[in-house]
């Protein structure tokens, strides 16, 4: 009897697989334990199993398809047997309508013209709901779900790709009126008198664009465009700069680097430096070390100190577990043992969740400070940039240049005010100032 083969689930986080390569062809002989494909998730790559016994009678995907967890993907059998595909496939596609809608991911941008009118529309009320919310006329969208269904992410890209409509705007908009690119009101924001009836278009000389190269949206890249945008779409987002003296931690690293190598302290990093000055920070200010929420804001003791990593499938961001109860040396340590795993592929769902705040660092590629985006639901972000000189007066018209770090603390104002995001940064400078005396405390 042939029996279904499903994509499993990888955490609660986790809704869909990419497959990267089938391990097994149709008519192979397959045992329970056998890796039949090697798939990629938001967070790292797998090996999945085969959990039944048989010959390969189909292959519902083909490489590169994005598969739903809990999908079949591929079906086995007593040899020769009959099964149909197609069928199963759209089977499998009706049963997973709904959770598709539920999916708060962007799609990638597409610009598209229906010219169908309003009842011949297919649209699931979620994505109904959300188009009357947002005020998109649903005639302008370009449906992604089973069948040419629209669903709520295809909602979704048309309100990302357009700056806020007033509430006349939006009723506009729902009336079938074209949506400007840009509109009269603070920050582009589109008004009801933006909308005017559209003009002819001027044609103008063809552009030879060259060769284009088309990538699809999908697995990293797709997850932290949809969480980047849903972050500064629901927060009120902004970013205090300052800048550290360097010369404490500058010299506290060249000693560790030159230390006794079986003290295992010759890798220790600015960067961990820096990190190790924020766990000593944080207790000091829980608003920080927190998550908001529409409801409530909810202030951690534990730190599960997040660290932006730069891997071959893009950014990820392992999470160092109770980091407050950290050596310095056992610091480095996890956050390397951390980063290399997310480098290589190998981090599991614990290791990329739960994280209370986030370090990024980009001073290594030369860059002085930045604003980084804050990784939701936390309320704060701390981007850590180069070393570089910086004039400092020593009274009269003596000045000397002495080496800074610079620090950008991006903080959610919907949860935290100007005044004490500054006195936690403030703090964490004169830590890291003297970070000699907080190692030991």
């Amino acid at each position: 009897m042939a029996t279904e083969i499903v994509m499993p689930k990888q955490g609660n986080s986790v809704e869909s697989c990419i497959i990267l390569n089938w391990k097994v062809a149709i008519g192979d002989s397959v045992s329970i334990g056998d890796i039949v494909c090697e798939a990629e998730t938001d967070k790292s790559t797998i090996d999945v199993e085969a959990t039944s016994d048989g010959f390969v009678l189909a292959l519902l995907y083909n490489e590169g398809d994005e598969v739903p967890v809990m999908a079949p993907m591929m079906v086995v059998g007593s040899k020769g047997e009959i099964v149909e595909p197609s069928k199963t496939k759209v089977e499998n596609e009706e049963s997973i309508e709904i959770k598709e809608e539920k999916i708060s991911q962007v799609a990638p941008q597409l610009t598209h013209t229906v010219s169908v009118s309003q009842d011949q529309i297919q649209i699931s009320p979620r994505a109904k709901h959300t188009a009357d919310h947002l005020g998109v006329n649903v005639q302008t969208v370009l449906p992604t779900g089973p069948k040419g269904r629209i669903v709520e992410r295809d909602i979704l890209q048309v309100a990302s790709s357009r700056p806020s409509l007033s509430p006349l705007a939006k009723k506009e908009s729902i009336d079938g009126k074209r949506v400007p690119q840009m509109g009269s009101g603070i920050g582009g924001r589109i008004l009801s008198q933006d909308f005017t009836a559209p003009r002819a278009s001027t044609p103008i000389e063809k552009i030879d664009d060259g060769a284009v190269v088309e990538k699809p949206i999908k697995g990293i890249r797709k997850v932290t465009a949809a969480r980047m945008g849903e972050s500064v779409q629901s927060t009120a987002q902004f970013t205090l700069n300052s800048f550290a003296n360097a010369s404490s931690i500058q010299n506290l690293r060249k000693k560790l680097k030159e230390s006794d190598p079986s003290l295992g302290l010759n890798g220790v990093t600015i960067n961990d430096l820096v990190m190790y000055a924020v766990i000593k920070t944080l207790p000091s200010f829980p608003y920080i070390n927190a998550h908001y929420f529409p409801t409530v804001i909810k202030e951690y003791s534990a730190i599960h100190l997040g660290c932006a990593v730069d891997t071959p499938r893009g950014l990820l961001v392992p999470v160092i577990k109770n980091a407050q109860r950290l050596s310095l040396k056992q610091l480095s340590d996890e956050a390397k043992r951390l980063a290399y795993a997310a480098i290589d592929g190998k981090s599991n769902s614990d290791d990329l969740s739960g994280s209370t705040f986030t370090v990024t660092n980009l001073g290594s590629l030369g860059i002085e400070s930045f604003t980084p985006v804050i990784n939701i639901p936390e309320v704060a972000i701390l981007g850590v940039g180069g070393i570089a000189l910086r004039p400092v007066g020593k009274g009269g018209s003596d000045v000397s240049f002495i080496p800074h770090i610079s620090l950008s603390l991006t903080i959610n104002h919907m949860a935290v005010d100007g005044a004490p995001g500054a006195k936690f940064l403030q703090a964490l400078v004169k830590n890291l100032e003297s970070i000699d005396v907080l190692l030991a405390i």
